[in-house]
């Protein structure tokens, strides 16, 4: 019934790779905490990679430090790197970027530290908060999420289509 619906079924399957995690529930959290910091990081295209090296280099669980880090997806990423560059911004007191009036390499150089100077701090911030959250939730969820089960797709029975058609 819902074959055709990408979106629902990508969702199904990322529940059940996170049920079939391995490890303690501790192990679990920690590696899911890990990647979700360094989703909140402004290092889009490479925090796949990122997760997954300080995930082993710290022996925590990588598949969770993975999953952790989609936290910021083409979907999600502009919201949150947004509401980064405000947190960074007003804690270092900064006034808002514009755009340069004179294209110099001067000026793009200011632009640039401009805008990733808030951005990190912003995400090592949202990162830290979230880490954390994400640490305590995960702990919580996965005692109970490991009791769900969760029912195959409906399988289509190919004999009796071409028997139809017949």
């Amino acid at each position: 019934m819902w074959r055709g619906v990408g979106f629902i079924r990508q969702v199904k399957l990322m529940v059940v790779r996170f049920i079939r995690l391995r490890g303690l529930p501790v192990e679990i959290a920690k590696g899911m905490a890990l990647g979700i910091f360094i989703g909140m990081t402004p290092t889009f295209g490479f925090q796949m990679v990122i997760a997954l090296f300080f995930a082993y280099l710290l022996r925590e669980n990588r598949l969770a430090a993975i999953l952790g880090v989609w936290v910021t997806n083409p979907v999600t990423a502009p919201f949150i790197y947004a509401a980064e560059y405000e947190v960074g911004r007003l804690v270092l007191g900064l006034e808002h970027v514009g755009l340069p009036t004179e294209f110099t390499w001067q000026a793009y150089t200011h632009l640039g530290w401009g805008i990733l100077l808030p951005m990190w701090v912003g995400g090592i911030i949202a990162g830290v908060v979230c880490g954390f959250l994400a640490y305590v939730l995960t702990l919580w969820l996965i005692p109970v999420i490991k009791t769900w089960k969760i029912r195959r797709w409906p399988r289509r029975h190919w004999h009796k289509k071409f028997k139809d058609r017949s």
